[in-house]
């Protein structure tokens, strides 16, 4: 039996063209998520299509298939709906402060759209306005920190490049200024509210979370900076809630049966598990740390949420609490 879903043959083709390493039976079932036997009807149907494909055999005995340049010919345009995604991503980039990743995908975004006919350029601007108002996306309000050009194009080079930085960094919470901290990038952290690098802190010797707005001057230095060999970013993240690094705790939130069906959308934490009891309420449990940020998360539920445990965190929310009420004119 031939495998017959047009939409992934096209998909598999733009991809055999567009890696130089070409894609092996297990890329396809892993891109596809599909069995071994429907990852060959689908390797077969392209080189049925295509019989300049091109077969590359590796140490082992496992072997690659590619598509020499050119060879989908027209398949490779874009549509709409790509150019549409770009300007999307763009936008996101734009009102989560990442102004160089928004010009990157708008240059991108002009790029494709020069390879559009005529006829689809001219109704290309309606068609993307019309599925950004859908999405959101334009009309999104909400606060964001602005962070210079400069400082995300020079933390981006070192991270490519590999090498330390020397830094100037006024703390948030203290306002205090460190001077010549000598950081090895890791990754940035990008998004609504405030946005963060993480670095390996050669005074701390761990890795740390520097907000962006706070760096004053940075500077590459020659030396090249090992990344830890057994961190994992994923992995360190999934020990937050949000972004703050704390003691991990063992997290226990019920959700009144009125909540339980809103509740159950979200992700609140990689490692959540969600339990439905008899009463119609919700269950969730998770281990992380960063308990002011759980707080400020379970405030938008008011009171259809109890925190089980750790005392810890219901003892922060009290504080948090008692700290925001006002005091009302009579």
């Amino acid at each position: 039996m031939r495998y017959s879903r047009l939409a992934d043959l096209v998909r598999l083709a733009m991809q055999m063209q567009g890696r130089a390493d070409g894609l092996s039976l297990d890329d396809i079932g892993q891109t596809f998520e599909v069995s071994r036997r429907t990852a060959e009807r689908m390797r077969d149907a392209i080189r049925d299509a295509f019989p300049q494909t091109e077969e590359i055999s590796e140490p082992g005995g496992r072997k690659r298939w590619r598509l020499p340049p050119g060879t989908a010919g027209r398949l490779a345009d874009p549509t709409v709906d790509d150019i549409a995604a770009l300007h999307r991503g763009a936008e996101l980039a734009r009102k989560s402060g990442d102004l160089v990743t928004a010009t990157h995908l708008d240059t991108l975004s002009d790029r494709l759209r020069a390879r559009l006919p005529g006829k689809t350029r001219a109704r290309l601007e309606p068609d993307i306005a019309a599925l950004l108002e859908a999405d959101g996306v334009a009309l999104r309000p909400g606060p964001r920190e602005r962070i210079p050009a400069e400082t995300l194009n020079t933390l981006r080079e070192a991270i490519l490049a590999g090498v330390w930085i020397d830094v100037d960094h006024r703390a948030r919470a203290s306002g205090l200024l460190s001077r010549n901290a000598h950081l090895g990038p890791l990754a940035m952290l990008l998004g609504e509210g405030r946005q963060y690098l993480v670095a390996f802190s050669a005074f701390a010797q761990d890795v740390r979370l520097f907000a962006l707005a706070g760096f004053e001057r940075i500077e590459l230095t020659d030396d090249v900076f090992e990344r830890p060999e057994d961190f994992d970013l994923s992995a360190w993240m999934q020990q937050s809630f949000g972004i703050w690094q704390e003691d991990v705790h063992d997290v226990v939130w019920r959700f009144t049966p009125e909540a339980a069906a809103d509740a159950r959308l979200y992700m609140f934490h990689p490692t959540q598990v969600m339990t439905d009891e008899p009463d119609g309420s919700l269950t969730v449990s998770f281990r992380a740390g960063g308990l002011r940020e759980m707080c400020w998360h379970l405030f938008r539920w008011g009171q259809q949420v109890e925190i089980l445990s750790p005392d810890t965190l219901r003892q922060t929310m009290n504080e948090l609490n008692d700290a925001a009420k006002v005091k009302l004119p009579h």
